[in-house]
């Protein structure tokens, strides 16, 4: 396995010609890798030099300021800020701090009416007040790009182009988050920025500033996945290794602690809530050998609705408000 993770150029496939060359490209980086970095996108570098900066000022207020949309005043709707070391990989606290984003749902959307957990809307502060408009652009362009995206893979997988879209992400789980990692050494209790893990849903699409620190799990080892500039890195999440049988990893990965501080946009295109995960056509339990994995679990062994095993994850990350994650059976 070669250990340079893939960079594919998507524009010729994303303007209208033949999808099947980088298709191609992107399943087989999807089944050595898990991991491949997105060019060729169409989304405007100037929007996230824009959100990087209004972000940096954001992150440079004090943390009273900060507060003011703290996570617990969003409740169910699982948005908002956190401090550094507030939120938890295996138990252990990051070295970052980040505010939570999702889909903007106002009041009368059915499950905000229902109080679904992470579902709502988000909160915004006073100051930058560039921040707003900048996430929901964002929100809107990463989605039509992540969707897009999983049109490739099913083509790569065999399917019709449209088959993610019919069956799993017409109504999607949107997430995204701003991370700030202050340099090594600012919060004493974490010993790297994030520790090992994989993401939950189907694809992430990461945006990185230039400081670097995102690490790769290889059976050759760990390799650095460098920031290349105006690209995507693209993940994919435990339902995809579920849906294929294992033919496709959800492939753990970590952050280093940097020298300075830096900052990372994910953006997670997940399944409907109440989607229940079931193998792609012609494939299922493949057989393939699973690696060991961070947790020490399995994505096979989940039973229900890609909403209860969301969860149960995030509320894993942040213990302190796990009373708000409480799904209910088929909302």
């Amino acid at each position: 396995m070669a250990r340079d993770i893939p960079v594919i150029d998507c524009a010729r496939a994303l303007a209208g010609e033949d999808p099947r060359p980088t298709a191609a490209a992107i399943d087989d980086a999807c089944r050595r890798h898990g991991f491949f970095v997105l060019t060729g996108h169409g989304v405007e570098p100037g929007l996230f030099d824009d959100l990087e900066r209004a972000s940096r000022a954001f992150f440079a207020r004090p943390d009273a300021e900060k507060a003011a949309i703290a996570m617990p005043l969003a409740g169910a709707a699982w948005r908002g800020w956190f401090p550094p070391g507030g939120e938890l990989t295996a138990g252990a606290p990051d070295g970052k701090e980040g505010i939570y984003f999702g889909r903007e749902d106002g009041p009368d959307h059915p499950r905000v009416r229902a109080r679904t957990p992470l579902h709502g809307t988000n909160l915004f502060p006073h100051d930058p007040s560039e921040l707003r408009p900048l996430v929901l652009e964002v929100l809107d362009r990463l989605t039509d790009l992540g969707q897009q995206v999983l049109e490739l893979i099913a083509v790569g997988l065999g399917l019709e182009r449209t088959w993610f879209g019919e069956h799993l992400t017409a109504d999607p789980t949107i997430l995204f988050r701003i991370f700030h990692y202050p340099p090594a050494g600012e919060v004493p209790a974490a010993s790297w920025g994030v520790q090992e893990h994989t993401d939950y849903g189907l694809l992430t699409l990461l945006r990185q500033d230039d400081v670097g620190g995102l690490e790769v799990r290889t059976p050759d080892g760990w390799v650095e996945a460098p920031p290349v500039p105006d690209s995507f890195v693209c993940n994919l999440g435990d339902m995809l290794e579920r849906m294929t049988g294992g033919t496709y990893r959800s492939t753990p990965h970590r952050v280093r602690r940097p020298p300075r501080g830096r900052i990372s946009f994910p953006f997670f295109l997940d399944p409907s809530w109440d989607a229940h995960i079931v193998p792609v056509p012609g494939f299922g339990d493949t057989g393939a050998p699973a690696p060991a994995r961070w947790d020490g679990r399995s994505v096979f062994d989940f039973e229900g609705t890609y909403g209860e095993y969301l969860s149960e994850k995030v509320a894993s990350v942040f213990p302190g408000q796990a009373d708000f994650v409480q799904p209910s059976k088929g909302s």
